[in-house]
Parts: structure tokens; C-alpha cells; sequence
């Protein structure tokens, strides 16, 4: 109980302080919320969607889960996906990974954690897809962060494949779905370069970012 109290006194403290720099914040942000990003991560406690962009409540729509995987069969997750395009007009869709995450880590070894293992079985799809390229790594770490990356490029490509997606830009809607990876250690954002705003151009933009070698991404 006494880490409960402490959550609740961080959280007082919290709410004073934003008060105390803007009297309105939380009476503006109460009516209303406009957020033109989604973002879809992975549960890790390291990894704080708004906190990674030093953006406050309000700024952005965010679903987590382990791995950041986006399953077509998963009305959770497509059901934040249909509210945040249909509904609140967010131009982005970010799907962000990070390096040296457990998730992929223990499906490219195949650990046996539980009820977990048939969730990251859609991480083993991707390895199963990109064996031969991940073969070619010697260096364990390596492979994985390249595995981090691939899940990512595949998870956007399975964002754009939704009819959710596929319907908004049918009807010009102004959205761009990307990938992008967080690295633990250095604490920064880089773009995977899959950044695609229209069916046509989604095969193109997946085709350049998986023969990429990996590891040179943009800040």
C-alpha cells in the first residue's frame, strides 16, 4: 500500500504543478481532444509513448501491447485504430519498437513464457519471413535489433492493409502511417524509412526498407 500512496502523491504533486503553470490546462483538456498522432507501441515499461516526444495529455492517441504487434484479428487494438482515424482525424499513424525488446527477443529464441507465446507467435511469422536475412547476422545482438526493425516495417505494412486505412485513403484522407524504433541506450527516435500515404505507394516503401541492411536509420 505504501507504493499506492506514493503514486498518489506523485500524481497530486503532478497536477499542481501543471495547474500552477496553466490554471486552465486540465478545464481545456476536459472538453475536448484533438490529437493528430496515434501512435502504437510496445507495453514496455521503458518506453512512455508522450514522454518520448515531450508532448503533454491531449497530444496524442496511444495503443501499447507487447511487442507492438498489429494483429488483423485484434478488435482492441483496430478498435483504437478506427476511432482515432474515423473519429478523431489523426494524420499519423506512428508504429514504434525499440531495441532489445523482450517481446522479440524471447519469440526469436523461442522461450516458453506462457500464454504470451501464442501472441508472439506473429513475432515468428516475421522471423520465419526474413530468415535468410537474419541468418546472415552472426553477432546475436545484431540480429536482434534487425528483427526489432523488421517487426516494426511488418506491423506498418499490416496498418496499411486495414480497411481502416485503406477506406481513408480511398476518400482522400490525409493520412501517413510510419515506423520508427527507440533505442534504450541512447535514448532517441530513428525513422526505418516506411512511411507510406497511399496503397500504391505502401509496396514501395515496405520493398526499400526490408533490403535496407538495417542499422543506418535516420534521427
Amino acid at each position: 500500500m505504501k507504493d499506492l500512496k506514493s503514486l498518489l502523491d506523485r500524481n497530486r504533486e503532478w497536477a499542481e504543478a501543471i495547474t500552477a503553470s496553466d490554471p486552465e490546462f486540465f478545464q481545456t483538456l476536459a472538453k475536448q481532444q484533438t490529437p493528430k498522432f496515434l501512435w502504437i507501441g510496445c507495453a514496455d515499461s521503458r518506453v512512455p509513448a508522450t514522454q518520448l516526444v515531450g508532448m503533454v495529455p491531449g497530444e496524442m492517441f496511444v495503443h501499447r501491447n507487447v511487442a507492438n504487434v498489429v494483429v488483423h484479428t485484434d478488435f482492441n487494438c483496430l478498435s483504437v485504430m478506427q476511432y482515432a482515424v474515423d473519429v478523431l482525424q489523426v494524420e499519423h499513424i506512428i508504429v514504434c519498437g525499440h531495441d532489445g525488446c523482450g517481446g522479440v527477443k524471447a519469440a526469436m529464441e523461442n522461450s516458453q513464457l506462457g500464454l504470451i507465446d501464442n501472441w508472439l507467435r506473429h513475432v515468428q511469422d516475421v522471423i520465419r519471413d526474413h530468415s535468410p536475412a537474419l541468418m546472415h547476422i552472426e553477432d546475436p545482438i545484431k540480429r536482434l535489433t534487425r528483427l526489432c526493425e523488421l517487426n516494426v516495417i511488418e506491423q506498418v505494412l499490416n496498418v496499411a492493409s486495414t480497411t481502416i486505412v485503406q477506406n481513408a485513403w480511398q476518400r482522400r484522407q490525409e493520412l501517413v502511417v510510419h515506423g520508427w524504433i527507440y533505442g534504450l541506450e541512447d535514448g532517441l527516435l530513428r525513422d526505418l524509412g516506411v512511411s507510406c500515404d497511399s496503397g500504391e505507394g505502401m509496396a514501395a516503401a515496405y520493398k526499400r526498407a526490408t533490403e535496407s541492411p538495417g542499422q543506418n536509420r535516420e534521427r
